[in-house]
Order: C-alpha cells, then sequence, then structure tokens
C-alpha cells in the first residue's frame, strides 16, 4: 500500500514528524517498507511566464528570453529549450538556486548575459529523461515556489501490510489508525448525497447472493469523457503507484485508494439489458481490459448482460464494455464480493489487480453505498453530468459477532497492569462498539475489521494503541525455579543436525509447498493435500516428503558448479488421514559426487548407496534394520526400507535412473528419509564386564539359497548362540563354482571369548556347532568345506 503522507495529513495530522510517524505505524504493526521523498532537495526555483523569445544572436539553438518571475523587472535567460516560447508558464532557477548536481550563477552564455536558467524536469529530478523545459498550466501564479505548486515537499510511504489488515489498503483507513494510536482528530471528506437528476437506471439481479452479498449500481448520463483530470488527483494516484489513464477511470481508481472499495465504470451505451451478477458458465470467456482472452470456470464470478460476461468480478472489467473517449453515459458499480468468490481466481489466470488483493482480504460492506456517492460526487465535479437513483440489492451481509475481551485475561497475556477504564479508553479510539459488565467487555467490531474474531484479536488491539515500546522489559520471576531433569534416553533433533554437518552435509531449508508432480512421481502420493490459496502454480500441495526440495536444491547447486553435493533438510510432512491431516516431522538427506573431496591421499569414487547406509547407521545409533523394498522414487536394485524397534520408518536408496534422466543428473545420487521422532529416544548403555581372558575366533561359511536375506540368517543365529559369543559378522560372500545354481557362500567372523576362563577348543567347536545347527533348521543352510 503506497500513498502521499501529505494526502494522509490531510485527513489526520499528528503532532509528528514524517521519521515520528514511520515509527509509529512500524510499530502499531502497519510496518513502513520504503519511505521515499517524491523529489530530490534543490532550492531557488519559482513558476516564470516567458514574455518574449528572440533567436540567439550567435547560436541556432539557443534563444534568449525575457522571463517574468514575480520581480520587479524581468530577467533575462539564455535558454536551450526547443519549446520555449512566448506566453509559456515554466519553471525557472533563480541566480543563487541550487539543483542536484548544479549551483545557478548569473553567466555569459555566447557572449549574452543570461540570470537564471529555464528548467526541464530532468534537471530537477523530477524525470530520467525530458525533451524541454516545463510546461504548465496557464493559472499557475507567477513568482510561486515550484516545490509548493508541484507539491514536492511530501514523501511516499509503502506499507508492507499482514493479510489480516484489509482496513487499511486505503488511506482512511491508515488515517483512522493514525487518529486511534495518537488521538488526532480524523478530517475525513464529506460525502453528500448526490442530487438525483435523471430518470434512467439499470436494473440489476443478483442470481449469486451469497458471493455477493451486495450490490449498488448508478446511471450517470451526460458526462464529458474528456474532462482533465485535475492535476490534485493526477498527482495522488502516480505517487500511489498509479498511473492516470482518463477522468472516469481516475476517479474509480482514486476512490480504491481513498476508501478502499473496488469500483468500476461501464460504458452504458455497451451494455445489452439488465445486469446480472452470477458465476460462469462453462466455456464462457471474457477479453479483459489487460487484453487478455480468458477461458472462464464455473467458479469464477461475473458480471454479466445479455450478450454474456461484461466484467469478471471483484478482479478486472472487460474491454467490450470499457469507458473511452466518446463514452456519454456511464453506469457506476460499488460492491462487496465474499472473500472466498475472489481468492485464487486472479492468480489462476496469471495476473493480481488492486481489486482482487482488496476483495480477497475483505473489504468493509457497509461502506459500499457511500463509496458509490463519493465516486458520483467525483464525476459530477470533474465530468459533469447528471446521476440517477441508486440500485441496490442487498442479501445477508456477513454478522459483527460480539467477542469477549476479558481485562484480567489480557493483563496476564500482556503483563501490564490494566483497569476497565483504560481499556474502554482505548476501544473507543478505536470506535468499537462494546458494553461491559464485571471486568469483562462484549466488543462488536466495526464492519471494517474483519480481522476481530476472538479474545487475543482484542488482545492485540489493546497493546497495539498502548505501544509495544511501553511494555516493561522484567526478567522472569519465579520462586522455586528448578533445573528441570534432562533423561539420557532422549536426543534432540539438533543432536542430528550436528551428526550430520559432522559428516560433511550441509542444512537446505525448503518451502513446505511444492509442485504437486513431486508428490505423485518421488512420494508414489497420487492424492496430496491442495492448498485452496497458492502462492504460485507449481507450489499447489503440501509436502508428504523431503526429497522433492532436496533435489530442487542439488540442482541449484549444480547449475552454480557445485559437482560435489551433500545436502539434508529436517521439516514437517504432511498426509491425509481418515479423520483430518498429520503432521511429521522428517529428516532427509541427498549425496551426490564424490565420496570424498578431491585430494591426492585417496582415490576418487562416486558415493554409493553403502557410503549413505553407513551415516543412516550413525543416526540411528546402529540400531536400524534394513529390508529391500520398492520405492517409486528409488532403483529398484537399491532400495530399503529403514526398520527401527520392529516399525518401519523411512527408506534409503539410490535416485531411480528414470528420474536421474528427467532432472538431467550425470551421476546418480543417493537418498534417504525417515521420521525423527523414532530417533530422538535410545536405550541407556549397559554395564558388562570386561574379560581379562584371551579371545577366539571362528570363520564359518554357510552355504544357503539365493533368496535367503543375511540378515535373516544372523537373526536365526543370535537367538540361538551360546553365552560366549560376543560377535557375529558377515564379512564375505561368493558365487559361483563349487556353490552351486541359486546358492550363495557367506562367510560369518564368530568371536568368542568368557569371563571366568580360557575357553578350549571343545567348547568353541559346540559353540560353532550350535550356531551351524539353527542356521540348518531355519533355512537349510550347509556348512561348506
Amino acid at each position: 500500500m503506497k500513498f502521499s503522507e501529505n494526502w494522509l495529513r490531510s485527513f489526520v495530522n499528528p503532532p509528528l514528524d514524517s521519521a515520528g510517524l514511520n515509527h509509529l505505524l512500524t510499530m502499531a504493526g502497519l510496518e513502513v517498507e520504503a519511505q521515499t521523498a517524491v523529489a530530490p532537495a534543490f532550492s531557488g526555483v519559482v513558476v516564470a511566464e516567458i514574455l518574449s523569445a528572440e533567436k540567439h544572436p550567435d547560436a541556432d539553438r539557443l534563444q534568449v528570453l525575457k522571463v517574468d518571475v514575480g520581480q520587479s523587472e524581468p530577467l533575462q535567460i539564455v535558454c536551450g529549450g526547443a519549446n520555449a516560447r512566448a506566453g509559456l508558464k515554466s519553471a525557472c532557477a533563480l541566480v543563487g538556486a541550487k539543483l542536484p548536481g548544479l549551483d545557478i550563477k548569473q553567466a555569459k552564455v555566447r557572449g549574452v548575459e543570461s540570470f537564471g536558467m529555464m528548467c526541464s524536469e530532468k534537471e530537477l529530478g523530477l524525470a530520467t529523461d525530458s525533451t524541454g523545459i516545463i510546461e504548465l498550466s496557464v493559472d499557475a501564479t507567477v513568482g510561486q515556489n515550484i516545490r509548493a505548486y508541484f507539491d514536492l515537499d511530501d514523501q511516499v510511504f509503502e506499507l508492507k501490510l499482514t493479510p489480516n489488515r484489509s482496513d487499511c489498503l486505503s488511506v482512511t483507513g491508515v488515517a483512522r489508525d493514525i487518529s486511534a494510536l495518537t488521538g488526532a482528530e480524523l478530517c475525513l471528506p464529506g460525502i453528500p448525497e448526490a442530487a438525483v437528476t435523471s430518470q434512467k437506471s439499470k436494473a440489476v439481479h443478483v442470481e449469486a447472493a451469497t458471493a455477493c452479498p451486495r450490490y449498488c449500481g448508478r446511471v450517470v448520463n451526460g458526462v464529458n469523457a474528456n474532462a482533465p483530470t485535475p492535476e490534485w488527483m493526477k498527482r495522488r494516484l502516480e505517487r500511489s503507484g498509479m498511473r492516470s489513464i482518463s477522468a472516469l477511470v481516475d476517479i474509480t481508481n482514486y476512490v480504491l485508494l481513498e476508501l478502499g472499495q473496488p469500483l468500476h465504470a461501464f460504458d452504458l451505451g455497451k451494455l445489452n439489458g439488465d445486469i446480472v451478477v452470477r458465476f460462469a458458465r462453462s466455456g464462457e470467456k471474457i477479453a479483459l481490459l489487460n487484453e487478455q482472452l480468458s477461458e472462464l470456470q464455473t467458479d469464477m464470478l461475473v458480471i454479466a448482460d445479455s450478450g454474456g460476461p461484461v466484467a469478471l468480478a471483484g478482479i478486472m472489467g472487460g474491454s467490450a464494455t470499457a469507458v473511452s473517449e466518446n463514452t456519454t453515459d456511464v453506469f457506476l458499480e460499488s460492491a462487496y464480493f465474499a472473500p472466498s468468490a475472489i481468492a485464487g481466481k486472479a492468480r489462476r489466470l496469471g495476473f493480481s489487480t488492486d481489486s482482487s488483493f482488496r476483495f480477497e482480504r475483505g473489504v468493509d460492506f457497509a461502506a459500499t453505498r457511500q463509496c458509490l456517492e463519493r465516486a458520483t460526487q467525483l464525476v459530477l465535479e470533474i465530468c459533469g453530468g447528471s446521476a440517477g437513483e441508486i440500485t441496490e440489492h442487498l442479501a445477508e451481509l456477513p454478522p459483527r459477532l460480539p467477542v469477549r475481551l476479558r481485562v484480567q485475561k489480557a493483563a496476564e497475556v500482556l503483563g501490564i497492569a490494566l483497569t476497565e477504564e483504560m481499556v474502554a479508553g482505548l476501544l473507543d479510539r478505536l470506535k468499537f462498539k462494546f458494553s461491559t459488565r464485571e471486568g469483562t467487555f462484549e466488543v462488536t467490531p466495526p464492519s471494517y475489521r474483519f480481522d476481530i474474531t476472538i479474545e487475543e484479536d482484542l488482545v492485540e488491539e489493546v497493546i497495539r494503541l498502548h505501544g509495544y515500546e511501553h511494555l516493561p522489559a522484567l526478567p522472569p520471576v519465579s520462586d522455586g525455579m528448578a533445573i528441570l531433569p534432562s533423561h539420557e534416553e532422549r536426543l534432540s533433533i539438533g543432536s542430528l543436525r550436528h551428526l550430520l554437518a559432522a559428516a560433511d552435509y550441509f542444512e537446505t531449508i525448503n518451502y513446505s509447498f511444492v509442485d504437486e508432480s513431486w508428490e505423485r512421481n518421488l512420494q508414489g502420493n497420487a492424492d496430496p493435500i491442495r492448498l485452496l490459496n497458492p502462492i504460485a502454480s507449481n507450489m499447489s500441495v503440501m509436502r508428504s516428503g523431503l526429497w522433492g526440495g532436496l533435489l530442487q536444491s542439488l540442482l541449484y547447486n549444480l547449475n552454480r558448479k557445485q559437482e560435489r553435493v551433500r545436502l539434508f533438510e529436517v521439516g514437517a510432512c504432511f498426509a491425509k488421514r481418515e479423520q483430518g491431516y498429520a503432521e511429521t516431522t522428517c529428516i532427509a538427506g541427498l549425496c551426490y559426487g564424490d565420496a570424498l573431496p578431491e585430494q591426492w591421499g585417496e582415490t576418487a569414487r562416486e558415493a554409493d548407496f553403502y557410503d549413505v547406509k553407513a551415516d543412516v547407521e550413525a543416526l540411528t545409533r546402529g540400531r536400524a534394520r534394513f529390508e529391500a523394498a520398492q520405492h517409486p522414487a528409488l532403483h529398484p536394485g537399491q532400495s530399503a526400507r529403514v526398520i527401527l524397534d520392529g516399525r518401519a520408518i523411512g527408506w534409503v536408496g539410490g535416485l531411480h535412473p528414470q528420474w536421474q534422466l528427467h532432472y538431467g543428473l550425470s551421476r546418480g545420487a543417493v537418498l534417504f528419509e525417515f521420521e525423527v521422532t523414532p530417533l530422538l529416544t535410545h536405550p541407556l548403555p549397559a554395564y558388562t564386564e570386561v574379560s581379562k581372558f584371551p579371545l577366539v575366533r571362528r570363520d564359518i561359511a554357510l552355504v544357503v539359497d539365493e533368496t535367503v536375506p543375511v540378515q535373516a540368517l544372523l537373526d536365526a543365529m543370535l537367538e540361538n548362540r551360546a553365552e560366549v559369543i560376543n560377535t557375529i559378522s558377515l564379512f564375505d560372500q561368493y558365487r559361483g563354482e563349487g556353490v552351486g545354481e541359486n546358492k550363495k557362500s557367506l562367510a560369518f567372523l564368530v568371536v568368542m571369548q568368557d569371563t571366568q576362563k580360557t575357553l578350549t577348543d571343545e567348547e568353541a567347536d559346540a559353540a560353532i556347532a550350535g550356531l551351524v545347527a539353527a542356521a540348518t533348521k531355519k533355512y537349510g543352510a550347509v556348512l561348506r568345506s
């Protein structure tokens, strides 16, 4: 929201300078994103009238002017402006004037004395380029300071408003808030009802009353569409970021900025039949004012006549019924459209407008008719004409339900002493209607404050007016405050982050909103959670996994010549459930490129599945198990489900070649992802006696079917191991001659040790025999000779 400070001060003028006003607005939650002067500093420039213009005796492109600057005698000035002529009023910098980068002195130009300089907009810093000296209107007062004439001692404020403060998307709304904050008098322009001097009207039918509870329209006939827009209105529009188009269009834009109500002016002569407010029908199209031909969808609200849609309600008018220089009769529209009916429609069509921006957030439904009267008043003043009766359609408007505010609750939340009198005074300044009983206020917010719905909203209003800077900075006080015990079985997410960072991973943070194709392709999620109002077309659903963001970050790094990339992310993932939605915190990682940084000490090799599997085992502190399983994003032969404490918590594997090709990756990437919560608890280490007796090592090779998983064979042996067996681990596997078809040989290292004595060969042999027997019984394993 951009606006001129001088325009704002015409409505409310607190005893604050520009910097103080900036601070006040920001501290009240209306953050000032930018504050800029409308013109650079200069002085000594006045309105002047050229009395005569004669050719310079020694220069073809120069003229010698006699200029009236409001002094006793005209000044002689040498000027090179091609448009300098007798009778023209322009800007003249007097001797001693200080312009941006230039001081004006008396000088001789090709032998002729010059006592000043005629100025262009570029020389005053008002434009980046200009073709001649400034041309002013004939009624400009000679000798007037040019800064006063153009109102250049002004500042432009740009507010960064939060979506809930749609009431401040107008100069009136900001002025209303400043009045409440400072107690300064609010002086808004009077809006009398226009005198009805025309019998012309236009019938209106509202078929979508829920989407358009209030619609007002009025015919103004006999207007002069070529009437010039007043300079003061042009200036205010331009300083609010809008260019002047024509008087009728400028008036609707001006009312939008002044009161926050979008309006539209139709050329009455181009409308056929009655006005109908309805939803679009399948296949309907409309040519909009931005020269875009848009195919409408059935959930889009339109303003139509007998020939079809003539405007996209609350967003943009159609070009077929737009006002032009030939317009003589107009139909002015002022309506309240429900935010849900407008939200997201403009973005779906690939653009945004000032109207949709406001209607999506909510406008004041109680001021719809008043804003139409304001537009009528300006049309009659500037363009002339005769106004007809207002045609109004009124349905059920949004209710303004009372909100309870407990003084004690507000005081507890804010940590300050509050009384009923203080709260009542603050609510009075906001012009909120309320009743009070035993320390409780029943507050009915005005129609323009859509954001006031719960008690916390009123608490926020109380502290906004009281002043955040007035909150005391007090240390917390508690009797018997003690540090809570820290359970050794619990870990923090930070410890997982540190572990991955130590393994050479870099953390990345991505949006929770992702492209729908990511969910479908990478997560196998055919029914993702869709957003009602996505901020971009490629961020339309909530993520159920983190891989899409990691791959996007990988591409970003590869495009910047980073060939070795190791990334991880901790973030929320979202899924549908039978009743509602579930949010789960997950941790995911990606490894791409060489296993180690380029160096002389190790031969370069690509990071593979087992490198990442080792990182996963470190995260799970060696408690994870891995089961071969298929995932749509992972390589069919390099994909495993991660099992922890008997529950599947995630996946690890190489990126599927299909997606490697899709993303244009020259190498394979390895990914992992699992839930965080199971990793945050781990069993405490248990003491075991350290034996003083020597270890006994035996190696056994078991031949089993190719289909028997190694982990299953290990589990069978571990379940039946003797007490003296400390470790069983796989160290080799063999397939080929001497083993048999569809068979494999698995070599295990068995370490044995007793805490009471040295093991004999007979005891070791018996322990090994028990292992072989268990493997043979369960999986048909044969001891390889």
